[in-house]
């Protein structure tokens, strides 16, 4: 870790990203100090994020505090007592369907939420804001893979035009008061002790309760699935290299902002997602080997806010941090089955 980081702020931190970065880092790491936040909401099994949150605790330089980053007072007073040098900001209100029944919770963690983030940033400088944008940003391009030269000015969800405010509010902030700023496209991330809403979860879930899976599009999605090793790798890398601080011909600062996909650059078709599923369920004996998955599946048209296809383009990641996701999806969905017959077990 680049020496001069010392403080650092994880927002969502038990959430699945935010938990993972931060057992990464205190394993690593015995200099650094990283505080947690996050309000430990009941969106998915708490249970879950108790589980993330005892992991960290063992470490004694790790400090949580529960609570929310739309709660301004709180948010500023976390600043000003530990004086963090670099923010990731992974706490967010997730999930393209659950926005379209609930909006009133982007609003508050995504938009509110973030804002705070910056403004604190403004008043306690930074060395570096990293921040969770998303694939969802994407909306209905059609042109794939995504690279972050494409517009993305077509949301199809509210959760997706949070992200994208996020990164134009982001920008606003870089340029007026040269915090630097990077924002980071996640795709389709999973893994053990993810996030229960995530397909590959729920999917177990039911089928181990006799349940029948739904596969959206009669099987026709493609996703670029990355296994969380690989995400948290990405945003290490990012956090030690913050975009440089420079003046344009004017005079004034030149937004010190960046934009970088985290993905797998491989889409799996969901069909065959779901048969690799299967088949590490079995190895994991989760499932018994004789399951009758054909008639547990019901395939069904695309839902409203989802998009066909998720397609990384990683190249800038490549070039500029020497890193490019690759666990294949195999590897990763056997990790998980493993992970889940013995928390489940």
């Amino acid at each position: 870790m680049n020496v001069s980081i010392k403080v650092i702020l994880v927002t969502g931190s038990s959430g699945f990203i935010g938990s993972n970065l931060v057992k990464r880092l205190l394993k690593e790491n015995k200099d650094i100090t990283i505080i947690g936040i996050d309000n430990m909401n009941d969106y998915y099994d708490v249970n879950l994020k108790e589980y993330r949150l005892n992991e960290l605790k063992q470490f004694d330089n790790f400090t949580f505090i529960k609570g929310n980053i739309a709660d301004k007072k709180l948010i500023n007073s976390i600043f000003e007592k530990y004086k963090p040098n670099v923010v990731v900001n992974l706490a967010a209100q997730a999930g393209v369907r659950y926005s379209i029944l609930n909006p009133d919770v982007y609003i508050e963690s995504n938009v509110i939420g973030f804002y705070n983030i910056l403004e604190a940033c403004r008043h306690n400088p930074v060395e570096h804001l990293v921040y969770a944008s998303s694939s969802s940003v994407y909306g209905g391009n059609t042109k794939v893979p995504f690279s972050t030269d494409d517009k993305v000015d077509n949301p199809v969800s509210l959760y997706a035009a949070t992200k994208k405010s996020n990164e134009l509010f982001a920008h606003t902030y870089s340029k007026l008061y040269n915090i630097p700023t990077t924002g980071l496209r996640f795709f389709t991330v999973y893994g053990p002790a993810g996030r229960p809403d995530m397909a590959y979860f729920g999917f177990t879930d039911k089928l181990i309760k006799g349940e029948t899976i739904k596969i959206f599009n009669y099987g026709n999605c493609k996703r670029d699935f990355t296994y969380i090793d690989d995400i948290v790798e990405g945003i290490i890398r990012v956090m030690q290299k913050a975009p440089m601080k420079k003046n344009g011909e004017d005079g004034l600062p030149i937004a010190p902002y960046a934009i970088y996909n985290i993905g797998n650059s491989h889409p799996e078709n969901l069909l065959d997602f779901v048969n690799i599923l299967q088949e590490e369920l079995i190895n994991a004996k989760v499932l018994s080997k004789d399951y009758d998955f054909e008639s547990h599946k019901q395939l069904v048209p695309m839902q409203a806010g989802d998009v066909p296809v998720t397609y990384a383009d990683t190249t800038p990641l490549e070039k500029e941090f020497g890193f490019k996701p690759n666990t294949s999806l195999r590897a990763g969905l056997r990790k998980f089955a493993k992970w889940y017959k013995e928390f489940y077990d």
